[in-house]
């Protein structure tokens, strides 16, 4: 087989993962783009070792080595952001990109024409409590 075919497939497969990363707001349909790309970048490890294997005498396999360290790391990057996502899903109660990243900036109420408020509002707006107040 020619090296152009699996290359021009890695690279569509690449294409789709970055634009899945770029335009989507879910944070497991993102993990899912981020695993396309890696996936992507072993088939042209394994491409370019058996290219290379073919014209060099020695068979070291260093592009399936790669591969191998690659789906391990792949499978670890998406366990820990499983449990990421659920946990903050759990807490938050959506998935949403866009969201969480407003409500991390403190962007809960959009409509709230006062914007310096008070951190003591802020604070029992968004459910958490001054010690103070826990000792009262």
């Amino acid at each position: 087989m020619h090296l152009a075919y699996p290359a021009v497939l890695s690279a569509l497969l690449f294409c789709t993962g970055l634009y899945g990363v770029l335009a989507r707001r879910n944070a497991i349909l993102v993990l899912m783009s981020v695993e396309l790309m890696l996936n992507a970048v072993n088939l042209n490890l394994v491409a370019f070792d058996v290219w290379l294997s073919r014209t060099a005498e020695e068979t070291l396999h260093s592009g399936q080595a790669l591969t191998l360290f690659t789906i391990a790391i792949a499978a670890a990057e998406i366990g820990i952001g499983l449990a990421i996502v659920l946990a903050v899903h759990r807490n938050r109660g959506t998935a949403d990109i866009d969201r969480l990243r407003d409500t991390a900036e403190g962007l809960d109420d959009p409509d709230d024409s006062d914007s310096e408020a008070r951190p003591a509002e802020q604070a029992a707006r968004s459910g958490r409590t001054g010690k103070a107040e826990a000792t009262a």
